[in-house]
């Protein structure tokens, strides 16, 4: 087992239609608005930026986010990580009800020399924290397509 190796899946049921949801995801810049633990996005260009991650365990993640796909048709957003984080992540929205099932994928090999040192005991740990991290980014989504106030 490679112990610097993640692969995370959420899924999401929303109360808003996929269009609306997908527009909401699309703009990432806007994830500290509503993610308490996306800290900064900082836009380098059209396609890319970078962004600082926190969550419970204290320490920051910093990644430059290329998008590698945005398909509304499809209702795909998908962007590249390097940095503290290398690998993939995405959104594949689809109708569900009245509503959206957005599923959430990441793969990634975590690059932070601090991580890697500790990633068999912290391992739990870790995992822990990005559950936390999508709860929240769940629950900040939802205030946001109920028209709620951003965090």
């Amino acid at each position: 087992m490679d112990w610097h190796h993640y692969r995370f899946r959420s899924v999401w049921d929303l109360d808003a239609a996929p269009d609306t949801v997908f527009g909401v995801l699309e703009r990432a810049g806007e994830y500290p608005d509503w993610w308490p633990q996306v800290r900064e996005v900082t836009p380098v260009d059209e396609r890319g930026g970078t962004a600082r991650f926190r969550s419970v365990i204290p320490y920051d993640l910093f990644v430059h986010a290329r998008a590698s796909r945005s398909d509304p048709r499809a209702r795909v957003l998908e962007i590249a990580m390097t940095g503290d984080l290398e690998g993939w992540a995405r959104w594949t929205l689809s109708a569900r009800g009245g509503g959206t099932r957005a599923l959430y994928e990441q793969e990634v090999v975590v690059n932070k020399p601090l991580l890697r040192r500790f990633a068999v005991p912290g391992r739990p740990f870790f995992l822990a924290n990005h559950a936390l991290m999508m709860r929240a980014g769940r629950r900040g989504l939802r205030k946001v397509l109920a028209g709620g106030h951003t965090v």
